[in-house]
C-alpha cells in the first residue's frame, strides 16, 4: 500500500514539474514575441511621427485641452498614440490608442485617459522588455511621452503603489498626470507608477 501511495506521489510530482516547465517555457515564448513587437513597431512609429508632424501646419503646444483629441497612427491594423519612454529602464515603448488582452501581448495600451486631459494611464504585462522592471522605478526617476504630433512631454515618477486587482477607481483617482502599471505575478496586484508632470527634460 505504502509503495502506491509513494508512486502515485511520485507521478503527481513529475506532472506538477512538466506542468511548470512547459508554463515557463510558455511565457519565455510569449516574452520573446513581445520584445520583437516593439523592436519592429518603434521605428515605424517613429516615422509615422515624424510624417504626421510634417504635415501638422498648425503649432503644437503640450498645454491642456480638454477639447483636444490626441492623434493615432495605424501600423499593422492597430492604433497607436505615441511612445513612452523610461531612461531608467533604457526602454522606449509603443502605446496603442486602446487596449485588450491580445493588444497587451503586442505592446503596452492606453487604459484610459489623455496628454490633454493631464489623466493618462497606460498598462502593460509584465514581460521584461515591457513593465516587468517597473517596480525598480523610484521618486525622482524621469518619464517620456511622446505622441504622434511629434510634441514630448516630461514627467517625474512621484509615487510607487502596489494596489489590488479589483481596485478599478483607484487606478484612475487622483492628480497625478501620468500613470503607468503592470500585473503582478500572478495577477494579484498591480504595480503602480505615478507620475507629475515637468517643464523639461
Amino acid at each position: 500500500m505504502k509503495a502506491k501511495i509513494g508512486t502515485f506521489l511520485m507521478i503527481i510530482g513529475s506532472v506538477l514539474i512538466f506542468a511548470a516547465l512547459g508554463l515557463f517555457i510558455y511565457n519565455e515564448h510569449e516574452q520573446n514575441l513581445a520584445a520583437e513587437s516593439v523592436s519592429k513597431l518603434m521605428p515605424q512609429l517613429v516615422e509615422a511621427i515624424r510624417v504626421q508632424k510634417e504635415e501638422t501646419s498648425e503649432p503644437v503646444l503640450p498645454t491642456v485641452n480638454p477639447q483636444k483629441e490626441m492623434k493615432t497612427a495605424e501600423i499593422d491594423g492597430h492604433e497607436y498614440i505615441g511612445f513612452v519612454g523610461i531612461p531608467a529602464l533604457g526602454l522606449e515603448l509603443p502605446v496603442m490608442a486602446d487596449w485588450d488582452y491580445d493588444k497587451l501581448k503586442i505592446a503596452p495600451c492606453r487604459y484610459s485617459g489623455s496628454v490633454f486631459t493631464g489623466d493618462l494611464v497606460v498598462m502593460a504585462h509584465n514581460y521584461k522588455k515591457h513593465f516587468g522592471s517597473l517596480s525598480t522605478l523610484r521618486p525622482g526617476d524621469s518619464v517620456t511621452f511622446t505622441d504622434m504630433e511629434g510634441q514630448t512631454l516630461y514627467y517625474e515618477v512621484a509615487a510607487l503603489d502596489v494596489l489590488s486587482s479589483t481596485a478599478v477607481e483607484d487606478m484612475t483617482s487622483g492628480e497625478f498626470d501620468f500613470t503607468l502599471f503592470t500585473c503582478t505575478y500572478g495577477g494579484e496586484s498591480r504595480v503602480t507608477v505615478r507620475c507629475d508632470r515637468t517643464s523639461a527634460e
